[in-house]
């Protein structure tokens, strides 16, 4: 398990954008939601959902 600071900080944003992300206030951009998938090793569509 991660803490949402070393999070963060592999991705270059704050842990507030974390922690919104992770409660579905925020929406990465494009590039910062590849930069996710690709730390975990998962495509975007298994991280994030489409709620449309």
């Amino acid at each position: 398990d991660w803490s949402q600071a070393v999070l963060a900080e592999h991705l270059n944003v704050s842990r507030q954008t974390v922690n919104a992300i992770e409660k579905g206030r925020y929406d990465p951009s494009l590039p910062l939601a590849f930069k996710i998938a690709r730390l975990f090793g998962q495509s975007i569509e298994d991280i994030f959902e489409d709620e449309a």
